[in-house]
């Protein structure tokens, strides 16, 4: 089937590396946010009972979530430019919807020839000294059923649409009718394995194109 939209997770998708646990590294509280993040990313804990309680922890000033950017970059997982390269010169819409920071992403998004208003994530807020003041409360994003209520916002009529990623979070855009593709190249989790559409565990992204085009 060919898909007109083609939506993406970021971390572990995008990118080898989980976005909050790599500012907990940073921070020193690895262990204790990967705990959390796969509690999450499997199902066994409600994404809203987790987000908040990872930021409070780690509150991340603008000089990690920058860093975080970087890191982002350069741990692309294979083929990803290839994908979207492809998808674009196809004429296809490419959206990255993650529950991760939206200021994180940006850079990555405009590395893959995404514009910002194709950046679906929450964004985090800053005090004037560059600490941390909060993040994005009211974003659909940080609670359960989130990634379902993006694919609802920039469905269009008559148009097919497709969500890839690895966690829990992306098997709730099959609420909102969208078709899921589990990739399983970075992580591979048992719930999206079992529930994804279709599943891909090539460590390659490039593994996705022939159920795309």
């Amino acid at each position: 089937m060919s898909f007109e939209i083609v939506c993406f997770d970021c971390d572990s998708t995008l990118s080898r590396i989980e976005g909050i646990d790599e500012l907990g590294r940073q921070s020193g509280l690895y262990d204790e946010l990967v705990t959390l993040t796969n509690a999450a990313m499997n199902g066994s804990l409600a994404l809203e009972d987790v987000y908040g309680k990872r930021l409070s922890l780690i509150k991340p000033d603008k000089k990690q979530v920058t860093r975080l950017a970087e890191l982002y970059i350069t741990e692309m997982v294979e083929g990803v430019e290839e994908v979207f390269s492809t998808l674009l010169t196809q004429g296809k819409q490419a959206h990255i919807i993650s529950g991760g920071l939206r200021q994180a992403i940006l850079p990555l998004a405009e590395k893959l020839g995404i514009a910002d208003d194709h950046v679906h994530a929450v964004d985090v807020f800053f005090n004037e000294d560059g600490s941390f003041k909060d993040f994005d409360q009211q974003s659909p994003l940080a609670r359960t059923g989130g990634k379902a209520v993006i694919c609802r916002l920039i469905q269009e009529q008559g148009y097919s649409m497709v969500m890839i990623g690895d966690g829990k979070t992306d098997l709730e855009a099959k609420q909102a009718g969208v078709t899921v593709i589990g990739f399983g190249g970075v992580i591979q989790r048992d719930i999206v394995v079992e529930q994804a559409d279709i599943f891909v565990n090539e460590t390659s992204l490039v593994a996705v194109l022939p159920h795309l085009v």
